[in-house]
């Protein structure tokens, strides 16, 4: 982009999302105005205050219309799509969400001369056995078709304040007199700071990484399930047993837990967790990573614990021996 940040004018697909309130923020940080596109403009006033008066409006788009769509990136310069589920729901499928409504986004952003930055995930695959996993591959494929010089950007495990991944296993640790570690915990992640991918989607728009890429975005250090179930428990200070359960065995308990309005575990993620989520040799060699944007990764010692201690047995506090 050429135009100064103030004359710039960014529509955020998601931006009322975890992630997305971490893009909202640095955006508005360099300057930009920005539109954020959701279906509850209603749930997003709380964008407000991360930036100046009238820097930040929210609108209404479903990646379901295209008419909204096209609304939504009228005038815009760039166009981040954020958007994503962790499971299905109602009319909210993998297909139509990260497919589809990625393609949606990108003639959107192609229609209207937009640059694009499109957040997919570490793990897309059109051969892999989880359907999330393909539906991610799906969307980048269909918007590599429409605007051919669209920055990718595949995060690991996101981490952060909120986080649906060390939350959802510290709530379940403070009940549960176990941690399930499925297929034995050895599946290797490298779960990457919220404020990290907020900054290469900055870097992106800022001409900083090249055009028609794709980087894989990971943490300074790689961990397998197991340490970082150890290393939550060790954080909010609970002893628990880590239950190695295989693959097959824990699709019986996913598959009614899917069920839940929002689920500790589905069939579909146990799938995924079959495969490793971490940077790939490639992407290292070739610096399509967070260094090679030139943000140094966050180490998750230096965040989690600020936001995990509610789960601790005294909070924030410390029982002082006498």
């Amino acid at each position: 982009m050429t135009a100064t940040p103030t004359e710039t004018l960014i529509t955020v697909f998601g931006g009322s999302g975890f992630l997305g309130r971490h893009v909202v923020r640095a955006l508005a940080k360099r300057g930009y105005r920005i539109r954020v596109a959701v279906r509850r403009p209603d749930l997003a006033f709380h964008l407000q205050p991360a930036g100046r008066v009238g820097q930040i409006h929210a609108v209404q788009a479903n990646l379901r219309h295209p008419g909204s769509v096209n609304a939504a990136v009228r005038d815009a310069d760039a166009v981040v799509n954020l958007v994503g589920i962790l499971f299905e729901r109602g009319r909210q499928h993998f297909d139509t969400v990260q497919a589809f409504g990625a393609e949606a986004c990108a003639l959107s952003a192609a229609a209207h001369g937009a640059q694009l930055v499109h957040v997919s995930a570490i793990g897309a695959g059109e051969q892999s056995r989880s359907h999330y996993a393909r539906s991610k591959a799906a969307g980048e494929k269909l918007v590599r078709a429409a605007v051919p010089d669209a920055i990718i950007l595949r995060p690991s495990i996101i981490f952060g304040p909120d986080d649906a991944f060390f939350n959802r296993f510290a709530a379940i640790a403070r009940l549960a007199p176990a941690l399930p570690l499925i297929g034995g915990g050895r599946t290797r992640l490298q779960p990457v700071f919220a404020s990290d991918v907020a900054a290469a989607v900055v870097a992106a728009l800022e001409g900083r990484a090249t055009a028609g890429a794709t980087y894989e975005l990971g943490g300074p250090a790689v961990r397998t399930f197991k340490e970082l179930m150890q290393f939550l428990l060790n954080t909010i200070e609970r002893q628990r047993l880590l239950l190695p359960i295989p693959f097959g065995l824990a699709k019986l308990p996913a598959f009614f837990l899917q069920f839940l309005p929002s689920p500790l575990l589905t069939p579909d993620q146990v799938e995924l967790l079959r495969q490793d989520n971490v940077v790939s040799d490639q992407a290292r060699q070739e610096r399509r990573t967070l260094e090679g944007l030139g943000i140094t990764p966050t180490l998750m010692e230096a965040v989690v614990p600020a936001y995990l201690q509610r789960f601790r047995k005294t909070g924030q506090f410390r029982v002082r021996s006498i």
